[in-house]
């Protein structure tokens, strides 16, 4: 995965001596709430988390999904999942929709107390008969049993349509509490392959409160304008790696005094705030 991962970033860093607007992504926050220390390095610092192997399927079923849905808002029409669950909408047509849906821009909104601008990339909007936008995201795994949202982990789904919510209606749209995730489960009941895999579809509502959002980004600013690393989370496997790393790797060693002599910094040295932190 080496030639995915830049591990010190040379962009993108939050100064707290700028006046200059600083983009602040959904998932980055959800980085902030999960672990401050590793969203300081990440913001702050430039050195971000090793990233996963990207989901191609997962990514596929979104593009489908995305594509068969616009086929019904250009028509204006319901899709028969809508009609099955009974959610009486249709997908809203937007000349923003292609950039709210761009990973790279999203929708946007000048958080003026922070300076942020806080983006966030919907999957699809639809619009009910109150002309309320509603919220949809889309998800896709493969498990037995009925798919749900009630596992702990499944907080940060939960939190991202908080966000999309909380956007759209700083953009000026009325805006349901109820938004829906549509959840593909690919099923593996099947005698065999046949160059084909085939899911099913749930639709899964899920009343949205954003009350936290505000204190969120007071917080994110609070700790990025610091001049301290934060404190490792308890629960982050990430800091905990470091953490147990640092414990069996002693300073003193000969390959310590190695790299010395080569005038690059020990691996495992944390260096003061404002430079990389690195194991």
């Amino acid at each position: 995965m080496s030639q995915y991962y830049n591990p010190k970033r040379k962009r993108n860093f939050f100064d707290p001596k700028s006046g200059e607007p600083f983009r602040l992504s959904r998932s980055k926050i959800d980085l902030f709430l999960g672990c401050p220390r590793c969203f300081y390095l990440d913001r702050r610092l430039g050195v971000g988390r090793p990233p996963g192997f990207p989901f191609s399927l997962n990514s596929a079923v979104d593009f489908l999904l995305k594509k068969e849905f616009d086929i019904h808002r250009a028509e204006q029409t319901a899709h028969p999942l809508m009609e099955a669950y009974g959610i009486k909408a249709v997908p809203f047509e937007h000349k923003m929709i292609g950039e709210w849906r761009d990973n790279f821009k999203g929708v946007q909104y000048h958080h003026q107390s922070t300076n942020f601008i806080v983006t966030g990339a919907v999957d699809d909007v639809w619009v009910n008969l109150k002309n309320e936008l509603i919220v949809v995201d889309y998800k896709s795994t493969s498990k037995n049993g009925e798919v749900n949202i009630d596992a702990e982990w499944q907080i940060g789904y939960k939190r991202q349509m908080e966000v999309y919510q909380w956007l759209l209606r700083k953009n000026g749209f009325d805006v349901s509490e109820t938004g829906y995730f549509v959840y593909c489960n690919g099923d593996t009941d099947k005698n065999a392959f046949d160059g084909k895999l085939e899911f099913n579809i749930k639709i899964i509502p899920y009343t949205g409160n954003g009350n936290w959002i505000e204190g969120a980004l007071i917080g994110a600013h609070k700790c990025l304008s610091g001049d301290k690393i934060p404190a490792a989370d308890k629960d982050c496997d990430y800091c905990n790696y470091i953490n147990a790393a640092q414990s069996v790797v002693p300073r003193g060693r000969r390959g310590e005094k190695k790299v010395k002599q080569s005038g690059q910094i020990p691996p495992f040295q944390q260096e003061k705030a404002g430079q990389a932190f690195l194991l």
